[in-house]
This record gives structure tokens, C-alpha cells and sequence, in this order.
């Protein structure tokens, strides 16, 4: 009996190790490994972090497949002896082996190429005017109390306020964590919000969208080379909000790729440098985004997002009046404790999404 289960749990970890392509990260720690014992290694010391980063996230993702590879291959061996006397030291272990590869599971909802990435999740005020603004200022403090339950880190790096109240956009960069991207992808899209609106002198029914970008955090220029000729740079005076000089110089900075149109434009720093820094790297994250949802294998093969369908694509809604409800319109799973999501509980809505989409 213990024989047969432990031979099957052992294949079950395999077929895990190999759709994880944990042999692959194996061969890509090795050649990091390699770099940094490299005599010159530190000679670049922000390229030398950025690898010995990359070399303690591929250690955190496979030593626990490694051991626990090692420790279902040994139970295995000790089940094919038949001893009468190990049988409950075997169970325990088969136990102990079955839940931790439970845990370890959640991991092949994670397959992506960008899923162990951090994220930059942007914000935009949809169709609903200064509603809609309000909303993307409500969506704004869902996802920053869901980052404070997380215990991830996150910073705002560009925001632009509403005329009256709320926000026309925002972006955030969030880290912290393994799998940051792959746990938030499913977060992008339309969100509809339907109340009482507080900003309608008669008090009437509003429906107002915002749309959420999710994107993985391009750190390295090698994961996405951008062609300087694909490229126009604008650089002008920042405007709204800012403190002193950042509305008296040329700071703010217009990134266009213009094979896909794609453009981002920051202003919040006064370092003009740190603006195309930040342009930059949010360029590549859009563009490592187009590229997955269109199955590109180059740059040069990417359309343009499609305009008309931004705004058709909603995934969720969010109902205050006439009654209270939240509904994942891809998973149906609906709540009728609106306050709880908005105050941050995102986990059970994020996890039947992961459940429900197929794998990376």
C-alpha cells in the first residue's frame, strides 16, 4: 500500500518539477553562479546586485522542489523494502511529502515567463467623469490595503489628480514577493462601479469604469531590447501638481515605440534623467505584456493595443445601489460584503480566478 502511494506521489512531483521547468532554472543559476565568481564581477556593482537578486530568487523557487524531489525518491526506496516496522514512520512521511507538494502546487499556476516578475499596475478614469475619477481613487486604496495585508512593498511613481476629486490616473510599482505579477495579472481590465453618486446634485444611479493595467516589472533592458530608431523622445515643461522647480523645467518626459504607438509619459521627478528611467522601464513592461497576449516572438511583430476593445473588457462589477454585490464576471464568484473587498480582501476573488484560468 505505502509502496504504491509513494511511487505515485513521487511521479505526481516529477511531472511537477518538469512542467515548472525547474531543470532549466537549475542550468540558469549555474551560468549566474558562474558570473559572479567572475574576478571582474563587481566591477559593475548595479549589474553584479541584479544578478546575485536573480540568484537568490532561483534559489528560493528550487531548492524546495529539490528536497522535496529528494525526500519522496527516498520514501519511495523505503517502501519497496516492505518492513512491517517502518510502516508509521511512512505514512508520516507520505504525509508530511503530500502536504508540502499541496503547497508547493499553487507554484504551476505561476508558469509565465514574467510570473515571478513584480508588478506595475497602472489605474485610468474610464467613462463616468468625475465619478469615474473617484473610482479609480477607490480602486487606488483597494489594491494599497490589499499590498498592506500582503506585506508587500509599493510606491507610487506617477499620478495625475481629478479636476474635483479623485484621480485621472495613477501607476504603482509593487514587490515584495515571489509570483507578485502571476498573483495580479488577472486583476486587469474594466471594473464597473454602480452607486449613488455623492457628486449628482439629485443623488441619482451612476454607473462609472476604470480600467486596471497589469504589467511585469522589465528591471533588465536585455529582457526587452528596445531599438533607439523605434523610439521619439519628448521632453516638456511638468504640469499639475509638483513641488519646487518641478513646474519650472523641462523635467517631464514622452516615450513613444512607434512601430506600436505605445506611449508613456512621466513628470514626477525633477530628474529629468529618473523620468526616462521610469518611461522606460514601464515601456518595456507594456511591451512584454503585448507581446504575451499576442504570442509574439519578436517586437517588430506587435500591433498596437486595439482602442476599441479598452473599454469592453470588463471583468468585474462592483454594485453599492440598488443592492450590494461584487461579481468576477469571467469566474462568477460574487459577494455581497462590498465593503471587504473595497477594504482590501482581494484574496478569495484572486484565487478563484488562478483556479479557474488555465495554466501559464
Amino acid at each position: 500500500m505505502e509502496e504504491a502511494e509513494a511511487r505515485k506521489l513521487e511521479t505526481e512531483v516529477k511531472a511537477a518539477v518538469d512542467q515548472l521547468a525547474i531543470n532549466d532554472l537549475r542550468d540558469k543559476l549555474e551560468s549566474l553562479e558562474e558570473q559572479s565568481h567572475e574576478a571582474d564581477f563587481w566591477k559593475n556593482n548595479i549589474a553584479a546586485q541584479k544578478i546575485m537578486q536573480d540568484i537568490a530568487r532561483l534559489k528560493k523557487r528550487i531548492e524546495p522542489w529539490t528536497a522535496l524531489l529528494n525526500t519522496v525518491h527516498d520514501i519511495s526506496e523505503l517502501a519497496q523494502l516492505k518492513d512491517p516496522k517502518l510502516s508509521t514512520e511512512l505514512n508520516t512521511s507520505l504525509n508530511d511529502a503530500r502536504s508540502k507538494f499541496s503547497q508547493l502546487m499553487r507554484q504551476l499556476h505561476f508558469s509565465g515567463p514574467y510570473d515571478d516578475h513584480a508588478a506595475l499596475i497602472s489605474i485610468y478614469a474610464g467613462a463616468g467623469g468625475t465619478d469615474a475619477q473617484d473610482w479609480t481613487q477607490m480602486l487606488f486604496r483597494m489594491y494599497c490595503r490589499f499590498f498592506d495585508q500582503k506585506d508587500w512593498s509599493y510606491r507610487v511613481i506617477d499620478e495625475s489628480p481629478g479636476e474635483e476629486a479623485g484621480l485621472k490616473s495613477v501607476t504603482l510599482e509593487v514587490s515584495g514577493d515571489d509570483f507578485i505579477f502571476g498573483m495580479l495579472k488577472g486583476e486587469a481590465g474594466v471594473h464597473r462601479l454602480v452607486r449613488l453618486s455623492p457628486f449628482n446634485a439629485d443623488h441619482l444611479r451612476q454607473t462609472s469604469f476604470a480600467k486596471v493595467e497589469v504589467m511585469p516589472r522589465i528591471d533588465s533592458p536585455s529582457e526587452v531590447e528596445l531599438d533607439e530608431r523605434d523610439l521619439k523622445i519628448d521632453v516638456y515643461r511638468s504640469g499639475g501638481h509638483g513641488g519646487q522647480s518641478v513646474n519650472t523645467t523641462d523635467s517631464a518626459v514622452r516615450v513613444t515605440h512607434i512601430p506600436t504607438n505605445l506611449s508613456v509619459a512621466i513628470q514626477n521627478e525633477r530628474s529629468q534623467l529618473k523620468n526616462k528611467e521610469t518611461a522606460l522601464t514601464i515601456l518595456r513592461s507594456r511591451l512584454a505584456k503585448l507581446q504575451l497576449e499576442q504570442h509574439a516572438e519578436t517586437l517588430s511583430k506587435l500591433k498596437g493595443p486595439s482602442q476599441s476593445a479598452e473599454w469592453g473588457n470588463q471583468i468585474r462589477s462592483y454594485v453599492l445601489h440598488p443592492y450590494k454585490q461584487v461579481k468576477d464576471l469571467r469566474t462568477n464568484y460574487e459577494t455581497t460584503d462590498v465593503d471587504r473587498v473595497l477594504d482590501g480582501d482581494l484574496s478569495q476573488i484572486i484565487a478563484a480566478y488562478l483556479d479557474s484560468a488555465p495554466a501559464s
